[in-house]
């Protein structure tokens, strides 16, 4: 049924039986309100039929804030057909009545498009579940298929847009991910821990525009087709639990709530509250962090002094699941969402997680038992979660709630690209081509991030001896050793190679950066002998959500026992692992009394991920960026092999002293 709002010329009208005229999309032969059957004849009214000007079903495009508006609509629609004597006055009554007792316009129906650690992937990411997916132009595609169903709609991610991404968006600071976001519609972005890569400031200037004080990559409009200076993101970023330490107030708004027909709906973003421990922390020190829950509940009472009875929370905290390529699923989820659910206000009716690069949908007790739905859609826009929310519009409260996780399958000819948005993806594509493209120099096969049951990779062995060459001699800092942080590995060097006509075993610039796109500079400085011994005691310390193992440079060893599996580590955290007397240099144990230079990262060097030994260091002195030091081992050492993976042995037990 068609066009409830349609206006009615009022003057002398054709009256033809639905059988007479084949105009009739509803070829019932009584006028229907919803199911509700109201005796009276399906008429022909101005060349349309009385059901098809009914509006009482969402595919017909329904959208009644209540069940009231629906009720007087159709009393103003029979008015009308009353005055043109199309029905006569108990015809009218009938039709009204049978409106009345419908249940149209008794909910709304709400459609939200979710997303959650897009990390400016731009283009595809590869294959996933077997399909082709990803790249922004086909998510925006399958999000404008999620908001036609419903003229209620809302885009929103948990975080992580910017940050860790590929060269096409890093390069440029992520404002071609910024801008690709505005093309596509999202409506709020709960701010990540890799929206702080950068700094408090420089999030700030993500939301609100301007050109990057320093690097002339910024602001390439222009070239691009994009406005000059840069815009800003028109959508809404969201942080309730990060406050200034000068005058308490969130960064970014707590909140954000939309009226869909007069039913409001509350959508609270956050970060998780690790974030200073996973971040370069001189870049948020004038920020705190706050407990996910805890902000939560204490939001609710002044969102119900709003009217507000729905409330979806954004948060940039996830759990882990072991099935995989299933986006479907829950059978296995554990980690840090389960306990900040535990503890949320009844009123919180869903919640869209991120940060572990997760799949799942799950129903999750909060603290009154009642379970909610907990949603992930892995990451880099493999899939986006289709959320029905269906609010009660007499209570405004949620009614119901149905999820799920949609591939964004490339090979889908019904879905077809942005096109806006592919030219925006090529345009920046060109822009870095030259760079990206340079070869930096070749391996002799594949170097990957896998650890082996140590917890030691080859290409963690590569990066560290990059870092110990850049900062052995004197003058650079006179590194004995250098450690890498696992997390900063963001990828690996593949051979064959991934792009076409590259030739085997090259390694370009691109691919370089892939695999440590934070532009790190490295750092040294002195412990002592016992401070390495501690320092390696924090990667499985308390603090640590799960084991962070340090990939070290050729020629410092040691042994643990350990066990790496992660279904093991709660049991065995915040231990002490690391064998006495193993940990050696060139074969030499390590004297507890001595000093050694090492060498890190800049995000390691103040305390990132956890490792606090880091910050008792003494002399420091600054480095080359992280880029520049493996741009040099790959002009010493071409072509590169892959690590021995042998600086770190797991075993049974420690060897007797």
């Amino acid at each position: 049924m068609k066009h409830l709002a349609h206006s009615l010329a009022v003057g002398a009208l054709s009256l033809l039986s639905v059988q007479a005229q084949a105009a009739c999309l509803d070829t019932r032969p009584s006028v229907f309100a919803g199911a509700v059957d109201s005796t009276v004849s399906n008429k022909d009214v101005g060349g349309v039929c009385m059901n098809d000007l009914i509006v009482d079903a969402m595919e017909e495009g329904a959208n009644w804030g209540n069940h009231g508006a629906f009720v007087s609509a159709v009393a103003r629609l029979t008015q009308d057909w009353l005055k043109a004597e199309a029905i006569d006055s108990k015809e009218r009554s009938r039709i009204v009545n049978a409106a009345a007792r419908s249940d149209v316009g008794d909910t709304l129906l709400v459609k939200i498009a979710a997303i959650n650690d897009f990390h400016g992937q731009l283009f595809s990411p590869g294959n996933f579940a077997g399909k082709p997916v990803g790249g922004i132009d086909a998510l925006a595609a399958y999000v404008n298929v999620i908001r036609a169903k419903s003229p209620n709609s809302v885009a929103v991610s948990a975080g992580d847009l910017i940050g860790a991404t590929p060269l096409v968006s890093a390069l440029f600071h992520d404002e071609p991910t910024i801008e690709g976001m505005n093309i596509l519609g999202l409506d709020f972005n709960a701010v990540g821990n890799h929206e702080f890569d950068e700094g408090r400031d420089e999030l700030l200037r993500m939301q609100n525009g301007g050109c990057h004080p320093t690097d002339p990559n910024s602001c390439q409009g222009n070239a691009v087709g994009t406005p000059v200076p840069f815009e800003g993101a028109r959508f809404k970023f969201l942080v309730a639990n990060v406050t200034e330490q000068a005058d308490g107030k969130t960064l970014f708004p707590a909140y954000a709530i939309r009226n869909f027909q007069g039913n409001k709906v509350a959508f609270v973003g956050m970060t998780l509250e690790a974030t200073p421990s996973i971040v370069t922390p001189s870049g948020i020190s004038t920020l705190d962090f706050h407990d996910e829950a805890d902000t939560v509940n204490a939001l609710i009472p002044e969102l119900k002094a709003q009217g507000v009875e729905s409330v979806v929370v954004l948060v940039h905290e996830g759990g882990r699941d072991t099935t995989g390529a299933v986006i479907n699923d829950c059978s296995n989820v554990s980690g840090a969402i389960l306990d900040i659910v535990q503890r949320l206000d009844d009123a919180v009716d869903l919640v869209v997680s991120g940060h572990t690069h997760q799949a799942y949908l799950c129903s999750l007790p909060n603290r009154e038992g009642r379970n909610i739905p907990v949603t992930s859609t892995n990451a880099q826009g493999r899939a986006v979660t289709e959320i029905d929310l269906v609010i009660d519009t007499e209570t405004r409260d949620v009614a119901g709630i149905a999820v799920d996780n949609v591939l964004v399958d490339r090979s889908n000819a019904a879905v077809a690209p942005v096109a806006a948005l592919t030219a925006l993806a090529n345009n920046y594509n060109a822009l870095a081509a030259p760079l990206a493209n340079t070869p930096m120099g070749n391996i002799t096969a594949a170097i990957t991030r896998s650890g082996n049951a140590a917890g030691e990779s080859a290409l963690g062995d590569v990066i560290a001896d990059a870092q110990l060459q850049a900062t052995a001699v004197p003058e650079l800092g006179g590194a004995v050793i250098a450690v890498m942080n696992p997390g900063g590995i963001r990828g690996d060097f593949t051979y064959p190679g991934s792009a076409a006509g590259e030739g085997d075993g090259v390694v370009t610039y691109g691919e370089a950066f892939s695999v440590q796109p934070f532009g790190n500079s490295l750092v040294t400085k002195t412990f002592s002998g016992q401070q390495i011994y501690d320092l390696l005691e924090q990667q499985w310390g308390a603090l640590q959500p799960f084991a962070r193992i340090l990939q070290v440079s050729n020629g410092f060893s040691y042994q643990h026992t350990f066990d790496t599996t992660p279904a093991s580590f709660a049991a065995q955290k915040g231990g002490h692992y690391v064998c006495d007397g193993s940990v050696r240099l060139n074969g030499v144990a390590i004297d507890k009394l001595a000093s050694y230079r090492v060498t890190m990262n800049s995000f390691l060097a103040s305390g990132g991920d956890n490792f606090t030994v880091f910050n008792q260091g003494t002399d420091q002195l600054g480095g080359a960026l992280d880029l520049d030091a493996m741009q040099q081992y790959f002009t010493a050492h071409d072509p590169v092999a892959p690590g021995a993976q042998d600086r770190i042995v797991r075993v049974a037990a420690c060897p007797a002293p």
